[in-house]
């Protein structure tokens, strides 16, 4: 078997989550690399930081793909006193590209929230919103924002939210979660990620229980007080950013790896096992004493 350029690399991965996917307002692709440069090894992390940019250099890697874009607000400088510059010049120096997956993946079959779905075995789910087509192999697929889907037996949302701290990487902040423990859960909503923006989907798409992250007082509190005006009562499960997004690299690495063997090439690929959630430590500041949102 040859060794792929970085050009064919980034080819095969954009057939796999295609950049027509992306947002509008997003910034995925590659950042630096030289394209023919010969690749034997792609490192896969959820954000492109100084530790995993010199994990990826320190592995040998000629390409580092993370879920967030480094520069996805752009700048105008790039210094070494700069993060975004350390971590470019980290690269480049090193011989290791980048590129960034962002909301194509979020999208995409097999991408970030089709990763979800899978992990909480979650059974006929489609896009919340934001429908788009896909093709892959002669088949079309509809992909977009989100995923709703059903369990495969209900579960309380006790067991549910246990289920998913089982299976996401450790965090100081671990899940929140708005909703009686006791309540019933089939239909499941998610978003791998900042999901706020899509409370109205969620409504829509009666589900019994809302998964994303990052979720902020009054949008999280508001979407609450009127589930309860309504008498929908759906829940909400609060994760980790970059640990409801983390869950994608091994399919991802997986995918890529088998797909560049279809085609006569052989490398070695990586996940890194960094945790780049920011928050280092939490501490408990003792037990509620009611809370004002959950039907009692």
């Amino acid at each position: 078997m040859t060794t792929p350029t970085l050009s064919h690399i980034v080819d095969t991965f954009h057939g796999l989550y295609p950049p027509h996917l992306a947002a509008s307002w997003d910034s995925s692709g590659l950042v630096c690399g030289r394209l023919q440069a010969p690749v034997e090894h792609v490192h896969f992390a959820v954000d492109a930081i100084s530790a995993t940019a010199q994990e990826a250099v320190k592995l040998g890697a000629g390409l580092l793909i993370t879920h967030h874009p480094l520069l996805l607000r752009g700048t105008s400088f790039i210094p070494d006193s700069d993060y975004k510059g350390n971590v470019l010049h980290t690269l480049i120096e090193g011989g290791c590209g980048l590129l960034g997956a962002h909301t194509n993946a979020d999208a995409a079959v097999a991408g970030v929230n089709e990763a979800l779905c899978e992990a909480l075995n979650l059974q006929g789910y489609e896009p919340l919103t934001d429908q788009q087509q896909q093709e892959l192999a002669g088949e079309e697929y509809s992909v977009g924002t989100g995923r709703v889907g059903v369990l495969a037996r209900p579960l309380t949302l006790q067991e549910l939210s246990e289920e998913l701290a089982a299976a996401l990487p450790a965090t100081a902040g671990g899940l929140r979660v708005a909703g009686s423990p006791q309540k019933l859960i089939r239909r499941v909503a998610l978003c791998g990620g900042a999901g706020d923006s899509l409370f109205d989907a969620v409504r829509a798409s009666e589900a019994d229980v809302y998964i994303t992250a990052d979720l902020r007082h009054h949008p999280a509190s508001e979407f609450r007080e009127q589930e309860l005006v309504r008498g929908t009562d759906t829940a909400l499960i609060d994760c980790s950013h970059a640990a409801s997004e983390s869950l994608w690299l091994n399919r991802a690495a997986e995918r890529l790896q088998e797909t560049l063997a279809d085609q006569g090439y052989s490398i070695e690929i990586s996940v890194s096992s960094l945790n780049t959630d920011p928050w280092d430590f939490h501490v408990d500041t003792g037990p509620i004493a009611g809370s004002a949102s959950t039907p009692r």
